[in-house]
């Protein structure tokens, strides 16, 4: 390609740029903006053998068993003058031949009932493990309530259980908490 030529293409190319359709740009809108940051954790998880629901001591059913877990980070308050939903999200693998009822229930310092979840969980199989997927919204004035907790308490309850009861149940959880500044 000869000189000529070449620069008429980059004359072409700065006539075309200097001459294209440009929209005016606003910029009161940018106070407009609202940032939502999302924030993912995991919440808690465990694996329960089957043979925790049966007491071969006093050769007794176990019909509940619970743990308590803290979660301090939402006594933070920037995150309670923040936070407008939470999304809960549990997991539950079961290879115990038995169906369960799952509570949660979330307590402020001083032990009272900040905000209550549950879900059932289907019967598995040892050979063929059986998913529960379950999700909780927290939305409004029950997000307030979520703020004032510390600590979840999980309490897995199962209908009957025997000394020959097999499998075990497996949770893993995370939350979705949605911030607005």
């Amino acid at each position: 390609m000869n000189r000529l030529s070449h620069n008429v293409i980059i004359l072409l190319l700065a006539c075309a740029l200097f001459t294209a359709c440009v929209k005016d740009t606003d910029f009161d809108q940018a106070e407009d903006i609202a940032l939502t940051p999302v924030m993912e954790l995991d919440l808690i998880y465990f694996n329960i053998e089957a043979n925790r629901f049966y007491d071969s001591l006093t050769s007794n059913p176990v019909f509940t068993v619970r743990d308590t877990t803290e979660i301090r980070f939402l006594d933070d308050s920037n995150l309670q003058e923040n936070l407008k939903k939470a999304d809960f999200y549990f997991k539950f693998t079961n290879s115990i031949p038995r169906n369960f009822e799952v509570d949660f229930q979330f307590l402020s310092e001083a032990n009272d009932t900040a905000y209550v979840a549950g879900t059932p969980v289907l019967e598995g199989a040892v050979s063929a493990p059986v998913i529960t997927e379950y999700t909780q919204i927290v939305e409004g004035e029950d997000v307030l309530r979520l703020t004032q907790a510390n600590k979840v308490v999980v309490s897995v309850t199962i209908d009957s259980s025997n000394e020959n009861l097999e499998g075990s149940l497996n949770l893993k959880s995370k939350t979705t908490y949605y911030l607005e500044n």
